[in-house]
């Protein structure tokens, strides 16, 4: 691209061919906004505002609500979102080695494990982990009760993992993959979320299957930045915050339980 020479001598008031200094620097700066290098830099600017955030592969209720506010958090703060469904422990790679910006939500204490993750310590969801049974009943007093059983879970649950070792366990992509392995005989027992089974066997129709009693672990979850955007937690922290004190999140969750009802 040829060099482009640029005068801006006149003073204030004076003309050329009718035209006043304080007049040519506006069209002049209207003209170097226009050219083509400088409107691909726009366009550049504006995609580098996009974060890439990983989530587990299955679009359960869980993962819509949470989506949601995170979406909304975000765009408050001039971000937008691309989600990437990913398989459990593919997505937490993805956002600790950096290929992912992020990580849409998991359990507290993952920075153990994945050191380049950073939390936003605002819990967005309260994760109920449950026994779904399709006719083995036994007494739940802690996760030792399901070591006499093969156990379905969705592969990359983290707690399930850490909890179930040396267990017989039938791992699968997604918690309806599970629930059909259960009913095919391949395991006793199902443990997942209640809200992504719930939402799961409603989608299979399936009426037969039910929960035992207490839960196994009932805890919040957050979302995870890696640490190249760790400047981005206060502001982030701070939009999440408010929308808790003025109901935002209680409300986007409610909405996506009702579309979910209505079958929308």
């Amino acid at each position: 691209m040829p060099l482009i020479k640029i005068n801006l001598c006149c003073t204030k008031g004076q003309k050329i061919l009718g035209i006043t200094g304080v007049d040519m620097r506006r069209r002049t700066l209207l003209q170097l906004v226009s050219l083509p290098g400088l409107m691909s830099f726009n366009v550049m600017a504006q995609e580098s505002k996009t974060l890439q955030i990983s989530t587990l592969i299955e679009k359960d209720p869980a993962t819509l609500i949470v989506e949601k506010i995170i979406d909304t958090a975000y765009r408050k703060l001039g971000w937008h979102l691309n989600v990437h469904y990913l398989p459990g422990e593919r997505s937490l790679r993805s956002a600790n080695n950096g290929e992912m910006d992020g990580e849409l939500y998991r359990k507290l204490g993952m920075e153990r494990d994945y050191p380049n993750l950073v939390i936003v310590p605002v819990p967005l969801l309260t994760y109920e982990i449950v026994i779904f049974t399709n006719g083995t009943h036994f007494l739940v007093n802690s996760w030792e009760s399901l070591r006499p059983y093969t156990i379905g879970f969705v592969r990359g649950i983290k707690i399930i993992e850490q909890n179930t070792v040396g267990m017989k366990l039938e791992a699968a992509p997604t918690v309806r993959q599970a629930f059909q392995k259960m009913l095919l005989g391949r395991s006793d027992i199902v443990v997942a979320n209640r809200i992504s089974g719930l939402a799961a066997l409603a989608e299979m129709k399936q009426t037969d299957v039910t929960i035992l009693t207490p839960p196994l672990a009932t805890f919040p979850v957050f979302h995870y930045l890696n640490k190249k955007h760790e400047a981005l937690v206060p502001g982030l922290t701070a939009v999440l915050q408010k929308m808790q004190r003025d109901k935002t999140m209680e409300n986007i969750q409610n909405a996506v339980m009702v579309e979910l009802q209505r079958g929308d």
